[in-house]
């Protein structure tokens, strides 16, 4: 039990996609029970009349041999005819049902996929656990919910019934066909706010299922801790992160490439691109992007679609490389080589200082 109090937290994305691959999901019976009713109900409506009519001629098959002689041959050959005749009359409703209790599912966890819960484990044999399982306050809530579910469905189908039951002295002054026409339609009646009820059970258990589950997987403070360091200390989760974020400071420098005045390069093997200008705040130029080999060849790439001076100086662009950080300003001691550099492609731009 205080192992139980302890688990306050809320299950982390981790927790529960551990659990996912367990095949410990949150799922409701009674909604797949609820939607795979709803279909099977939708689709004896629909494919009766087809039903019907493969029953018909199937018993005006089996018919047609009364009083001639048969044989063993003849026999099987009738077996077999009538076994396949009712399979395909069966199929398609089977077809639609086991097309709801899959969707009924994926509709509640998505698709998934794991034959983890058919593993044998010799942990549920155990005789003590299992006393333990039995006797759990999980079962309990169980035994109250199929308890109360059976109950109230009792009571509503039997309201309901009563009902009808007050309409059979007119009914049964009617024909045959019109009494058949009248238990159908009660029996739809009946079977649709049976269908409403099971409705409100599945909705119910939706969210006592995901209440429970969520409780369940619960974790405590030092499990999260463990859990952190576990995740954070994994090398190649660290040389992800690593990668990830080298790879969007690269993407977020490449961006700037464009707002640059100059990129001085050396001539393949450095490349830096300055940007000086007062209107943001600049009080020296400022390195916007740098790079080597292949990163400053991209640079220098960039600067020639967008029209940016490009300006070869190997001692200056190697210095600007080595001593000058991104987003950072030149230090005093190159002041005079940048704004040489500034002063040469200002007068080919026509642009004043």
């Amino acid at each position: 039990m205080a192992d139980d109090a302890e688990k306050t937290e809320e299950p982390t994305s981790k927790k529960i996609e551990d659990a996912r691959k367990e095949g410990n999901v949150p799922k409701s019976m009674d909604f797949s029970g609820f939607i795979g009713l709803l279909v099977a109900l939708l689709a004896f409506l629909g494919l009766s009349p087809y039903m019907l009519e493969g029953l018909k001629e199937n018993f005006i098959y089996t018919t047609s041999f009364i009083a001639q002689p048969l044989n063993t041959q003849m026999i099987f050959a009738i077996i077999i005819t009538v076994i396949k005749d009712i399979v395909m009359i069966v199929l398609p409703f089977s077809i639609a049902v086991l097309i709801a209790g899959v969707a009924g599912n994926v509709a509640q966890i998505g698709f998934l996929f794991t034959t983890k819960p058919l593993t044998p484990d010799l942990n549920k044999i155990d005789p003590i656990k299992g006393l333990k399982n039995i006797f759990s306050m999980k079962k309990l809530v169980e035994g109250i919910k199929i308890t109360a579910k059976v109950s109230i469905a009792m009571v509503v189908g039997t309201f309901v019934f009563l009902i009808y039951i007050k309409e059979l002295p007119k009914v049964e002054r009617f024909d045959f066909f019109y009494q058949m026409d009248w238990l159908l339609d009660k029996s739809i009646s009946i079977a649709a706010i049976m269908l409403i009820v099971f409705f409100i059970f599945g909705v119910i258990d939706v969210f006592i299922v995901r209440y429970q589950y969520f409780k369940q997987l619960r974790m405590s403070k030092n499990e999260l801790k463990d859990e952190f360091k576990n995740t954070e200390g994994n090398p190649e989760v660290k040389a992800r992160i690593r990668r990830l974020q080298h790879q969007m400071a690269r993407n977020r420098m490449m961006a700037d490439v464009p707002k640059a005045d100059v990129v001085i390069r050396n001539p393949t093997h450095f490349a830096v691109a300055l940007r000086f200008n007062k209107d943001e705040g600049d009080n020296a130029p400022v390195v916007l992007a740098k790079g080597a080999d292949n990163i400053a060849l991209k640079i220098i790439e960039i600067a020639r679609e967008h029209k940016v001076q490009i300006y070869e100086n190997k001692a200056l662009a190697q210095e600007l490389y080595k001593k000058v950080d991104i987003g950072k300003e030149i230090p005093l001691e190159l002041y005079q080589a940048v704004a040489e550099v500034l002063a040469y492609v200002y007068r080919i731009n026509n642009k004043k200082v």
